[in-house]
């Protein structure tokens, strides 16, 4: 079932990101071939129109064949076909063409953040405490396990990220805990005493502590319209925002490249997350779209973002680069993006043998 899942997420995922392709080409008036879910030799396939339908062997990726696009110099295109060619097209509408398909991924993401805060609910963790650990604050003061926090320095809170949240912003200065235990409302004051670790992203991090761990017990909140596409834009710029530092973070080696993932972690991963329920499994599309989106921004030959940059340097220069550049740079690009899913790979079976063992 986890191939099942995967194959879902990953084929919904290249389909936003095509269509994104498609309908800006359409948009400009350039003919399109071939929209292909997938690469390799095709499974099934249906005309329509000027544009070929299909559905290719193998499920990692896809594309959309442009009139002109990939065609040999020696190969002259009719006067029709011309005026329909990507290639000739100006190069502000080739760059919205290209830029289409990442964008739509980001857009796909933040659509489907919105439809999890509104219709479907997000799980929350409550106040309740399910530890408290031994000689930390929380424990000499006198809370215990069961209680549920209900507000810190006289602000109500409900949720643990909530309560969580203002022990981390604030400094080690005394704080008081509303509690209740049972039918009884308890008062207790404490110095959260700070501690060091590290973060998603590798970075060590002091912040203040009480020394108390969540229950675990949730409850489903569901939010306005309004309120929905606030906290929707806010989730999905945080996931860029991490996707984007973790890639810099990978650069600088701080977040180590065994962390690296590749298919066989995916489809585990899509498995776990439709185990867990539809918003769980909702939210990892979200996440993998918003990491397909920006990969593919980045200035790298044979990606989309190698295409904008090669656009951006025609748009300030009035001329494109060499065909002869342009192929250098393609080459050496697809270098790095087999090297990279070779390393993905790599970590994949690694993991599973370390998992075996």
């Amino acid at each position: 079932m986890s191939i099942f899942w995967a194959i879902i997420a990953l084929g919904a995922l290249i389909f936003i990101h095509e269509l994104g392709h498609f309908l800006f080409a359409k948009a400009f008036k350039v003919g399109v071939e071939k929209f292909s879910l997938g690469f390799g030799p095709k499974v099934i396939s249906k005309q329509v129109g000027e544009t070929e339908y299909l559905l290719s062997a193998l499920p990692l990726g896809g594309y959309v064949k442009m009139v002109g696009e990939g065609e040999s110099e020696e190969v002259e295109l009719s006067e029709e076909d011309r005026k329909r060619s990507f290639a000739d097209k100006p190069v502000l509408q080739r760059i919205f063409i290209v830029a289409a398909g990442p964008v739509f991924n980001l857009l796909f993401a933040y659509v489907i953040f919105i439809v999890i805060y509104m219709f479907l609910g997000v799980p929350a963790v409550t106040t309740k405490v399910g530890e408290v650990l031994p000689d930390k604050p929380a424990a000499r003061a006198g809370i215990k396990t069961g209680d549920a926090i209900r507000s810190v320095n006289g602000r109500p809170v409900t949720r643990w990220d909530e309560f969580a949240k203002i022990i981390f912003d604030g400094k080690a200065v005394p704080v008081q805990l509303e509690v209740q235990r049972g039918s009884s409302l308890l008062k207790f004051t404490m110095v959260p005493e700070t501690t060091t670790s590290k973060n998603l992203l590798g970075e060590k991090v002091t912040r203040p502590v009480i020394g108390v761990v969540a229950a675990g017990e949730t409850v489903t909140d569901h939010f306005p319209p309004g309120e929905a596409i606030v906290k929707g834009s806010a989730q999905c710029w945080n996931v860029i925002e991490l996707t984007v530092l973790s890639l810099v973070r990978l650069v600088e080696r701080a977040i180590p490249l065994d962390n690296i993932g590749g298919p066989i972690m995916i489809v585990k991963m899509a498995g776990e997350q439709a185990a867990a329920g539809g918003v769980s499994f909702l939210a990892f599309v979200a996440l993998l779209s918003v990491n397909l989106g920006v990969l593919n921004l980045l200035p790298v030959p044979i990606l989309d973002g190698g295409h904008l940059a090669f656009f951006f340097i025609e748009l300030v220069t009035g001329k494109p680069l060499s065909k002869r550049t342009r192929e250098i740079a393609q080459q050496v690009g697809l270098v790095l993006l087999i090297s990279l899913m070779m390393l993905a790979f790599y970590n994949d079976i690694a993991r599973m043998i370390a998992s075996k063992a």
